[in-house]
């Protein structure tokens, strides 16, 4: 089969205009939301100082944690293997565009798992306010010790979802509408998977809601960045053909 995406021209600017202008969205809202200090809001109103009820439930410990990332294991290993073996929907993407999707998602995982590693955050069920020893400080005091185990900024388990959002980008940058409209449903699915796997956490008292959207806006402009090159490379090759 033919495949029918394809990467948007250099001269048809309407779909890099579009995640353009989807990413500085997020970013503002992403802003503001930091900014109006309801992180620690959102916390208290799910714990107190005896700490989180739900920090050991079963469902969310068990199912939406230990299997969900197990869960996105398997499907990183079988979007894998669609690069050589396409099937269903992959065979409307060229071998470039599926290796996109794949090292899209890699980059996204590595670069949380490199910020958590030097991060000095900790995560809320330290906090002193639920029974820990660390004190609040915002993720934006770089390099101030907050007195907890730090390593908690952004949010690792979102990520199992987040970083997925690459599978979406060869669709939305297509030049076809109908393979836009896949990439949107894509698109949305990851982020409702990102948005419980974060709220999982966060009912646990392990990440802030921020520390999820982060997440998923880092494995966005990651991906989105990775899909730009993947872009030029290929009409590169076009130009070299032509």
């Amino acid at each position: 089969m033919t495949p029918a995406s394809t990467y948007a021209t250099p001269g048809d600017l309407s779909p890099s205009r579009r995640l353009g202008q989807f990413t500085w969205v997020a970013l503002l809202c992403l802003l503001a939301w930091d900014f109006s200090g309801l992180d620690r809001t959102v916390m208290h109103w799910i714990a107190d100082g005896g700490g989180f009820n739900l920090r050991n439930n079963w469902w969310l410990e068990e199912i939406l944690h230990t299997r969900a990332k197990q869960l996105a294991i398997v499907i990183y290993l079988g979007l894998l293997t669609m690069v050589w073996w396409p099937q269903g929907a992959f065979r409307q993407l060229t071998r470039l565009q599926r290796t996109e999707i794949m090292l899209g998602i890699t980059l996204g995982l590595i670069t949380i798992s490199t910020l958590k590693r030097f991060s000095l955050t900790s995560c809320p069920w330290d906090l002193q306010d639920f029974g820990g020893a660390a004190i609040y400080v915002s993720h934006w005091h770089w390099g101030v010790l907050d007195g907890g185990a730090g390593h908690c900024f952004p949010g690792g388990h979102a990520s199992s979802a987040l970083a997925f959002v690459g599978l979406a980008l060869p669709w939305l940058g297509s030049g076809l509408s109908t393979q836009r409209t896949i990439g949107r449903r894509i698109l949305a699915s990851v982020l409702l998977l990102g948005l419980v796997l974060g709220l999982t956490q966060t009912l646990r008292g392990a990440h802030y809601p921020s520390h999820t959207f982060w997440t998923g806006f880092i494995c966005w402009t990651v991906a989105l960045a990775n899909h730009l090159l993947f872009g030029g490379l290929a009409h590169h090759r076009q130009n070299r053909q032509a």
